[in-house]
């Protein structure tokens, strides 16, 4: 009887594990899915600021080389905020992270709402320091999924972005037209007070999965946002330099290419704002689909180091393809494998380099990936416009072609040595 009664009880208490498991993975699942909601709509009010700014500028006198430096000073200050903000993330938890991202959104429309001076473009880029809505994200749905579905789930955050380019691009047309660039700052404003709500309702304070209350405090206390070494010293983790390095080195050449597109439109392709808007739609939807419905499947197939190259080796045949195209239809065919060799590069990436840190580091690691993107925007237009004011648009697509062979070939080398060596 006694045997059989402690049978009944592990069954029991392992019956009611399972359900607990079961209840904590629905609760995570609902928390991701908020969190794709939020990225959504952050990203649907970031593109109908482009709707705005643009014509705010040339309305206040700016001509194209201070919009450039308007850029610029964007592209610096998250540079800069990106490390440190992944940083507070780890420290302070998701919800105040992600409200700190929201509040500072608001704040940047209300000051875009009532800009009425050339400085004042300036000022109202100043909130972008902490303007990490899409990071934060990361962050949660990198705590919150299973390191083998990780990849899966950042991906769909690139689904995500691809609504709210569609949405907003064409939400803020219609708006900046019929009621002019203050009403349309004012929606983006009222857009992401509402997402800050969404933040402080269902998005728990931590989403860490280790979270020992007797440490925590003591070692929140005694360390700094802004310790440069606490951030470094990730680069000391095995793999995460060399991982780093080749974020940089293999997506330089097409960020200086993204960054300059608005210009290739405009001069080399003679698009009108209609026409340039219909392709915007077009890379939205194609990322839609490579991220929603390609990469989650690839990644439940083949290793994250073969998605890596293969990324890297798709990049690199997009270039040679930009080198000489002519004319839009031509880079219309190039548009679906440089939106998948981006979509991979940048998931597989921020995957492999979430998991090469402990857990509570993972905001801080997605900070430094997030500032990659912001040194994108901060040399891509200087080092873009002299090579297409000097050299033309052939130069861009060679240096993507030559750079990422180079790489290619790099770690198929390092892959194929490390075969060797394990065989022997």
């Amino acid at each position: 009887m006694s045997r059989t009664g402690e049978t009944t009880g592990e069954t029991s208490k392992a019956s009611a594990s399972s359900q607990t498991n079961a209840a904590d993975q629905r609760r995570r699942t609902n928390i991701i899915y908020i969190v794709y909601l939020i990225a959504a709509l952050d990203i649907t009010w970031m593109f109908l600021q482009f709707s705005v700014t643009p014509y705010l500028a040339k309305k206040l006198g700016f001509d194209t080389l201070w919009f450039g430096y308007l850029q610029t000073t964007v592209g610096v200050i998250q540079l800069l905020g990106g490390p440190m903000f992944g940083r507070f993330a780890d420290l302070f938890g998701a919800r105040v992270a992600l409200s700190l991202a929201c509040a500072s959104t608001v704040v940047f429309f209300l000051l875009l709402a009532i800009a009425d001076h050339p400085a004042m473009l300036f000022i109202h880029k100043l909130p972008t320091v902490f303007m990490h809505v899409l990071p934060a994200s990361q962050m949660v749905v990198a705590d919150l999924s299973e390191p083998e579905k990780r990849a899966d789930a950042l991906s769909k955050l690139g689904l995500c972005f691809g609504v709210g380019m569609i949405a907003g691009s064409t939400l803020g047309g219609h708006l900046n037209t019929r009621y002019g660039e203050t009403f349309t700052a004012c929606v983006g404003a009222v857009g992401s007070a509402f997402s800050l709500l969404l933040v402080l309702k269902f998005i728990p304070k931590t989403t860490k999965v280790q979270a020992p209350k007797t440490n925590t405090d003591s070692e929140t206390k005694g360390k700094s946002v802004f310790s440069v070494g606490e951030i470094t010293r990730l680069m000391k983790f095995p793999g995460v330099a060399r991982t780093f390095v080749v974020k940089v080195v293999a997506g330089l050449p097409s960020g200086i290419f993204q960054v300059m597109f608005s210009i290739i439109a405009l001069e080399f392709f003679k698009l009108q704002p209609e026409q340039n808007g219909y392709l915007m739609a077009y890379f939205g939807i194609v990322q839609m689909v490579i991220q929603g419905a390609v990469i989650g499947r690839l990644t439940a197939r083949y290793s994250e180091n073969s998605l890596l190259l293969l990324s890297i080796g798709v990049s690199s045949l997009v270039g040679l393809g930009q080198a000489y195209m002519q004319n839009v239809f031509q880079f219309c065919l190039t548009v679906v494998p440089m939106m998948f060799s981006l979509s991979v590069f940048n998931v597989i990436t921020d995957s492999m380099l979430t998991k090469s840190v402990p857990s509570s580091d993972t905001g801080t690691m997605l900070g430094l990936c997030a500032s990659v993107q912001s040194l994108l925007r901060t040399v891509g237009p200087t080092a873009g416009g002299f090579l297409y004011v000097n050299y033309g648009i052939s130069s861009i697509g060679l240096i993507q072609f030559v750079v990422n062979i180079a790489v290619f070939v790099h770690l198929l080398q390092r892959r194929l040595k490390k075969t060797t060596e394990q065989k022997e």
